[in-house]
Formats: C-alpha cells, structure tokens, sequence
C-alpha cells in the first residue's frame, strides 16, 4: 500500500516551514518586487519549453558557498546552448546582492537562479522567436533543511527512468527540462520511496532524480563515473574532500548489488550537503553508523567557513 502524501514528502529538499517565506522579494529582469507580483509571460521560453538554464546556491553569513564554482557551471551551461546571459558573473553577484539585501538575508537561504532565452514573438520552437533578451528571476527562500533528514534518512526506489546520453540530453545541463527527472520522482513516490534512484543506459547506478549518490563499502568512497549525472558541486567537494583526507574515493561503474550491500550511502547537493540513505529498494543500508559521512561532513562544514571567509565583502 502507498504511504500517504504526508508520509511520502520527506525528501532530500524536505526544509522547515518559515512563514516569512510568504512575504518575500523577487528579482525578475532587473526590478524586484513582493511574491505576489512576481511574473512572466506565458509567451516565455521558459515556460513554453522549458528552454533555460538554472543555478541553485546557499547564503552562509552574507556570502555565497562556492560561488565561483556555481557561476563557471552556469555560464559554461548558458553558452553550450548560445544562452547570452546579458551580464558578467559581476553583475549576477551584484542582482544576488541586492535580492538578499531587499529581503534581509544573510544565512540559512536558498537562492534558485533561473535564466530562460526569453519571450517569443510565437508560440512555437525554434530559438530565433525568442527576440527580447533573456529572462532572468531569482527566488531566495528562508529555508533550512529539517532535522529529521540527518536523523531519518533518505528512502530510495530503483526507477525504471534512466539518466540519458550525452547527445539525447547531457545530463550536466541544469535545465530547465526536468521532465525525466520528474518522472523518475513519481515511479519513486508510487514504488512507496521518498525519491527514485535512477541508473545509467547501461544498467550502472547512477544519481537520484535529485541529487548525487554515493556509496561506502569497506572504508571507500564510491560514486558513479560521472558520464551520466549532473556535474554537481557538492559531488566534486565530496571527492576532494575524500582525496585531501586520505579516503579512498572512486569514480566508478557499479551495479545495485554493490549498493544494496554498501555500509553507508549518502546524497550530494547544495540544499542538504551530505543527505544520509537509509533504505534502497526495502533494503536497510549497512547498520545505521554513518562514520565515513560524518567525518565528509565535518570537512565539509569548515571547507564552507574558510570558501566565505575568503570572499571579498560587497
């Protein structure tokens, strides 16, 4: 039988409820203005088509965590699709700036920044209808991750969904188009699980719908090969973490045999870090002592510190 919705929201994005989230300021082209006067064409690429490219980050003491690897990602993404983001990685700084400042927000926020080719002058495909600019919309939430999902852990369901090829649609873009990730989400939520575990066109392990994964087998640190998953920031720390602390890490091809007998997993990605698997298909993982990620995240938490404190004040 299927849990209920409330008993199926847990997931890796699961964050506390902040009623100041109701009233808070969004920066669309340029103007920021309250939530509920936020809004965009219907005629937009975005929306039409799901034609853009977004960034998700986090505000710790005023500061954006690992901003300069979230940007080189973002416009790298925009110009592999002729995307002209209409400003440097200064003038996005500064519209972060003063979204967050509009809204007094200097920690525990999430910011989605979203860049779409823009409104076209038809409601049809080709990127040439689009003729105005891009559309640029930054939302900041208050928003932290709930307590229960370090404590609970995360329930994953194998999904019949599989991560694409390159040349289908790169899986490094973080487009607009969630359309395959969205479905893997919902054969999760019918499997029963709080989100789908997705595998590669060749049968490997892979990513969630969501975020990236991981596994610990016999003290090492495992992860997919990266050809088929978002280029996650997160995941890249996590490896470096791993290789700078003397944990062994691989970047491999491994099949759910090896997940399902892992004595740790673990998620990767900006909104919760380092997010603990409890179960893949009904099967428990390991004991519950999560020693290896513990200690990731410890690193993790003061990788973080020394990244904001070496940022310039703006």
């Amino acid at each position: 039988m299927s849990p209920s919705k409330t008993e199926s929201s847990h997931t890796t994005h699961a964050a506390d409820e902040d009623t100041r989230n109701l009233d808070i300021k969004i920066y669309v082209n340029g103007e920021i203005v309250p939530r509920e006067e936020a809004k965009i064409s219907v005629y937009d690429s975005g929306f039409m088509l799901g034609d853009g490219m977004w960034e998700g980050m986090r505000l710790y003491e005023g500061k954006w965590a690992f901003f300069d690897e979230h940007m080189d990602r973002f416009f790298n993404s925009c110009k592999a699709v002729s995307l002209d983001v209409g400003m440097d990685k200064a003038g996005v700084l500064d519209a972060l700036t003063k979204t967050a400042k509009a809204n007094g927000m200097t920690n525990d926020v999430h910011c989605r920044l979203m860049l779409t080719r823009g409104v076209k002058v038809k409601p049809f495909q080709h990127p040439s209808l689009s003729q105005s600019g891009p559309t640029m919309v930054i939302i900041m939430e208050h928003s932290k991750p709930v307590e229960t999902l370090q404590k609970k852990g995360i329930r994953l369901a194998t999904v019949p969904q599989v991560r694409g090829l390159p040349m289908s649609q790169d899986a490094k873009y973080n487009s607009h188009s969630k359309l395959n990730c969205v479905i893997a989400c919902l054969q999760a939520e019918q499997a029963g699980a709080d989100e789908g575990l997705m595998l590669d066109p060749h049968g490997f392990v892979n990513t969630t719908n969501a975020c990236n994964f991981f596994i610990v087998r016999r003290g090492e640190v495992w992860t997919s090969t990266g050809d088929y998953c978002m280029n996650g920031v997160t995941r890249q720390k996590v490896i470096d973490i791993c290789k700078d602390n003397a944990i062994p890490v691989f970047e491999k091809n491994f099949s759910l045999y090896e997940a399902y007998g892992a004595d740790e997993a673990f998620l990767t990605g900006t909104f919760g870090a380092q997010t603990p698997v409890a179960e893949i298909d009904g099967k428990s993982i390991g004991t519950g002592e999560r020693q290896i990620m513990a200690r990731i995240q410890a690193v993790y938490k003061d990788l973080i510190k020394q990244n904001i404190s070496n940022q310039l004040d703006v």
